[in-house]
């Protein structure tokens, strides 16, 4: 098992916090669980702190997070910045207009969904999501806020799966992660 390229600051490794859970959702599969993150307050403040850390002062107008782990790194990272929120959604899942945007997964096919009246048009969003893999879902989420009229400076994930090969899936939009694994 790779042990994971971490910011480290102090003491605290996040690797130390994302547990690996062999055959998880199916046979052959290693999962990264961030849980442990989330039940740790000082490993949950380290990530948001790194986030606020590294955007501080780079032009970034909002942030648009992908449901559901996303969104607890995304709303104290909003508030901290004093920036807005946009939720990306599974299909189905937000009332009113959406754009909608169907991509693959790992293991099926998927969409998911945006409110244009929440993408502010014309400024910086930052893409966030708490794991990044193969980078289908990011891609698609890209998609559908360029489409709604903003641009996606960069791409963050808490936890990054580097041998899945999300850079190239990504690009040009560079990526940013706190942890990296380079193999399972």
């Amino acid at each position: 098992m790779d042990k994971g390229d971490s910011i480290v600051k102090g003491r605290l490794n996040l690797d130390d916090y994302v547990r690996k859970v062999p055959d998880f959702p199916k046979q052959g599969v290693l999962f990264y669980d961030i849980t442990s993150i989330l039940a740790t307050p000082e490993a949950f403040c380290f990530c948001v702190d790194s986030m606020e850390e590294i955007y501080r002062g780079r032009n970034i107008d909002a942030v648009a997070a992908i449901e559901a782990r996303g969104f607890l790194f995304a709303a104290p990272f909003a508030i901290r910045m004093g920036i807005p929120l946009v939720l990306i959604r599974k299909k189905g899942k937000l009332p009113g207009k959406t754009v909608s945007k169907k991509y693959q997964l790992e293991y099926a096919d998927a969409e998911i969904e945006i409110h244009p009246h929440d993408v502010p048009a014309g400024k910086r969003v930052l893409l966030l999501d708490d794991l990044i893999a193969t980078g289908g879902t990011l891609g698609a989420a890209r998609e559908l806020i360029t489409g709604c009229g903003a641009s996606v400076p960069e791409i963050f994930g808490v936890v990054g799966l580097s041998f899945l090969n999300y850079e190239k899936a990504l690009a040009p939009v560079p990526v940013r992660t706190l942890i990296q694994y380079h193999g399972e």
